[in-house]
C-alpha cells in the first residue's frame, strides 16, 4: 500500500506545475491580473482510497497578499471564476460528453461574464455544455436557449422548461438585461449580444 501511495504522490507532483500555470493563465484572462495559485500537497497520517496526500489550493487575487486556502479567502465572484477554471482543466483532460454549470457565474457581471461565456462556448466545441444562468452575457453564447419558469396559479407550484426560438430569445435576453419593462435599447443590446 505504501508503494502505491508513493506512486500516486509522485504522479500528482508531476502535474502540480502544469495545473498552477493553467490556473494563473486562465484566471488572468478572467480579470485577475495579479493572481497567484499554488497546489500544496501534504501528507496525511492515514491512508485513504485516494492515497495519503492532502491537497490544498492556495490562492491570492491581489498584490502583496498572502496566499491562503481558496475556501478561506476567495469572494463569491472569485470562487465562480476558480470553479470555471478548474472545471475547464478537468474537461480538457477528460473525455466528458457533457458538462453542466449551475450558476457558475454568481458574483460576476459585465466583461468577466462575457469572458466566462467565451470559455464555455469554446468548451462547447468538443462537448455538450449546459449552463444555468441569470446573466445575459452567458445566455447569449449558447447555441440553444431554454427558459425555465414556474407557475403558481394551481394548487401547487409547477416548473416548466421551454425552448426559445430566435425572436423569443431576443426578448428573453432583453428581459435579463432590464426586467419585464424592456425597452428598445434593451432589445437592441440583446441583438448585439447574440451577434457577438
Amino acid at each position: 500500500m505504501e508503494q502505491k501511495a508513493a506512486e500516486l504522490t509522485a504522479s500528482r507532483k508531476k502535474q502540480v506545475q502544469v495545473i498552477e500555470k493553467f490556473m494563473v493563465e486562465q484566471l488572468s484572462l478572467l480579470g485577475m491580473p495579479n493572481v497567484r495559485f499554488k497546489v500544496q500537497l501534504s501528507r496525511s497520517d492515514t491512508y485513504a482510497e485516494n492515497g495519503v496526500d492532502v491537497v490544498t489550493f492556495l490562492f491570492s487575487a491581489n498584490k502583496n497578499r498572502e496566499m491562503q486556502a481558496v475556501e478561506q479567502i476567495a469572494s463569491g465572484g472569485e470562487m465562480s471564476r476558480l470553479m470555471l477554471t478548474i472545471k475547464t482543466l478537468i474537461a480538457n483532460k477528460s473525455d466528458l460528453p457533457t458538462i453542466i454549470f449551475d450558476e457558475i457565474d454568481t458574483g460576476v457581471s459585465g466583461e468577466i461574464a462575457h469572458r466566462m461565456g467565451e470559455i464555455m462556448l469554446k468548451m462547447g466545441q468538443s462537448m455538450q455544455v449546459i449552463s444555468i444562468t441569470h446573466l445575459p452575457q452567458i445566455a447569449a453564447k449558447g447555441e440553444h436557449h431554454f427558459k425555465v419558469y414556474k407557475d403558481d396559479s394551481g394548487v401547487q407550484t409547477e416548473t416548466y422548461i421551454e425552448k426559445l426560438n430566435d425572436e423569443q430569445r431576443i426578448y428573453e435576453i432583453a428581459s435579463m438585461l432590464s426586467g419585464k419593462q424592456r425597452g428598445e435599447a434593451a432589445i437592441q443590446n440583446a441583438r448585439e449580444l447574440l451577434d457577438k
